[in-house]
């Protein structure tokens, strides 16, 4: 399983690329809007299966070496679509009209952002570490928090528990140490830097007013991870 996040990295034709990237997406709506038309409807259940759903096409960018142009122009057009359904209910299920949470404009926006940086470097794989930290760390964190967290804690006006928080470092900690075992093999560095950056990732999950912990969880821990590297290698 860990030696597809290497093999896979060659070129593919355009159509491939994007019939992928759209099949998985289209997969996410639909599942989310199954879960929204039932009768046990929840709304934050669908917002976790678009925002776990929707990270996980990093892999796909990565693996089948999509043009940064596209994760970009993609990013764009999810984050106005996301700004304008804080006005209008056009993304019912997953933002609410007047919703006090910037969080998934955050979310499409840190995407785009990280997708052009690091591939631009050639460094892919922290793009996918950050992004996919967020989603599935952030995501079970929410989830684990929400339905078994009962040791709470207040910080800057905002309740957590730390069972959520634990979850989320135990995540960070094995999608970090995935990525980078797959790239760099089994060193030191891998798990000194996977450590740190859970615990950051974290920290910074923690900080969620106005949900901008969905900007700064995937680019610190993106940004950190790759500093970290060139520190300590």
């Amino acid at each position: 399983m860990i030696s597809l996040l290497t093999d896979f990295k060659s070129s593919y034709p355009l159509w491939i690329q994007i019939t992928s990237t759209t099949a998985w997406l289209g997969l996410v709506l639909l599942i989310a809007w199954l879960v929204y038309r039932s009768h046990k409807f929840d709304h934050e259940i669908v917002r976790k299966i678009v925002h776990i759903g929707t990270g996980n096409v990093i892999l796909l960018a990565w693996w089948l070496d999509i043009p940064a142009i596209f994760g970009i122009i993609a990013s764009a057009i999810a984050s106005i679509i996301t700004l304008i359904s804080y006005r209008l209910p056009i993304l019912p299920g997953i933002n609410s009209v007047g919703r006090k949470s910037l969080g998934t404009f955050f979310y499409a926006f840190s995407i785009g952002v990280l997708v052009g940086f690091f591939w631009y470097i050639n460094k892919p794989q922290y793009a996918a570490l950050g992004i996919l930290i967020m989603a599935w760390g952030d995501g079970f964190a929410a989830i684990i928090g929400r339905r078994f967290g009962k040791h709470k804690y207040q910080l800057f006006g905002g309740q957590k528990s730390w069972e959520g928080s634990l979850s989320m470092t135990l995540i960070s900690y094995v999608i970090s140490s995935l990525i980078l075992f797959s790239i760099q093999g089994n060193i030191w560095q891998v798990w000194v830097i996977s450590l740190i950056v859970a615990i950051v990732a974290t920290a910074l999950e923690t900080l969620s007013f106005l949900g901008i912990d969905n900007l700064t969880v995937p680019l610190g821990s993106a940004m950190l991870a790759f500093w970290l590297n060139q520190v300590l290698r």
